[in-house]
């Protein structure tokens, strides 16, 4: 016998806020997700996309709390705990953002989008820069073929002072991905034709779109 394929109206709701998402249509996403969220407190996926939505619309502390909303129905999703720490980074809360980082590390160790999610919390709080290239040679090792984590690792070997190993990272990052404004601008900076522009404590934390 063929499964159901009916779908409940918390399930619709989160697919047409979710595609609304896509289309980078963010106010109309998150009025949709919002009374889908008031009828059924209890959807997981309803409040971790609600999380995405709202740092989406830069609203950090909103972020968070939906993020620990989700947290709180499966303490261990390693997606949540990734999204609570970025929105973390951006309130300026480093060391939450970096131990919550950690812990979706241990729930899923061989996923590499959280081991670079340690990485840019690390950078976010200008500290421990080592750790931070650790993690996103780590995310290389998991998967060599996505041009952001070599992005990351050259942010990271910059951070470090190891300015030709930077300029590597960031080349092979512009090989996959060469029309990358961010990874372009960056390789300018270390190749003298751009200037460094000061950077705030809650710096480069999202230069590519993250699931």
């Amino acid at each position: 016998m063929t499964p159901s394929t009916e779908q409940t109206p918390t399930t619709l709701g989160i697919a047409r806020a979710a595609a609304l998402f896509e289309r980078l249509d963010v106010p109309n996403a998150i009025a949709m997700l919002e009374p889908v969220l008031a009828a059924d407190p209890g959807s997981l996926d309803g409040w971790h996309l609600m999380a995405r939505l709202r740092l989406a619309a830069g609203e950090a502390a909103a972020a968070f709390d939906a993020a620990g909303r989700a947290i709180a129905l499966a303490p261990d999703n390693p997606r949540s705990l990734a999204t609570a720490s970025r929105a973390l980074s951006l309130l300026g809360r480093h060391e939450e953002a970096v131990t919550t980082a950690y812990r979706a590390v241990i729930a899923e160790p061989m996923n590499p989008l959280w081991h670079d999610r340690v990485a840019w919390a690390l950078i976010a709080a200008d500290r421990q820069f080592a750790d931070a290239e650790q993690a996103a040679r780590t995310a290389i090792g998991l998967d060599p073929n996505e041009a952001h984590y070599y992005f990351t690792h050259g942010v990271t070997l910059d951070a470090m002072g190891h300015v030709d190993q930077a300029r590597q990272a960031l080349l092979t990052s512009l090989k996959m991905e060469p029309d990358n404004p961010i990874a372009q601008h960056r390789l300018a900076v270390l190749n003298g034709e751009a200037a460094r522009e000061p950077e705030p404590r809650k710096r480069g934390w999202r230069p590519f779109k993250r699931r």
